[in-house]
């Protein structure tokens, strides 16, 4: 079955129209398929999984100690950055409250509230880093067993 129409609807959905336009025809939609598994996100682990499974881990001090320090690092600039941002947002917002927005403007600042975005993304990914080196090959195998066995 040939599927050269996804391209073009996508691109309608895209473009804000309504999808109700797309089922006066009588036609279905196609089903969805189900999400990739995430490449990235499986190779790290969020300081709450080690943190609840501390014991399970054998988490010695040396590792604890240097986990808290990377957690109290970034969340040391996650305020900032977070604050930034929540301004960027707002100028973009009123930008786009104006009854002719100016393109060149609008544009111009949801490119610093992209940057913004991408400071705070590339920070939580130093971190999660971080906290994946300070684990032994042996604890980075029982984490993935423990999200393989959650529900």
């Amino acid at each position: 079955m040939t599927r050269r129409w996804l391209p073009a609807v996508l691109a309608v959905l895209a473009l804000g129209f309504p999808a109700r336009a797309l089922a006066d025809d009588g036609a279905k939609p196609p089903p969805r398929a189900p999400a990739p598994a995430d490449p990235i996100g499986g190779k790290l682990v969020p300081p709450e999984l080690i943190i609840s499974h501390q014991s399970e881990l054998r988490i010695d001090d040396r590792q604890r100690d240097a986990i808290l320090k990377e957690i109290e690092r970034a969340q040391a600039q996650f305020p900032r950055l977070q604050w930034q941002l929540q301004a960027a947002t707002e100028q973009l917002s009123q930008l786009l409250d104006a009854p002719q927005v100016d393109e060149v403007k609008a544009l111009a600042q949801a490119s610093e509230v992209m940057k913004l975005e991408t400071e705070i993304k590339k920070a939580h990914l130093a971190l999660l880093i971080r906290i994946r080196n300070l684990l032994t090959d042996a604890q980075r195998a029982k984490l993935q067993e423990l999200r393989r066995s959650a529900p």
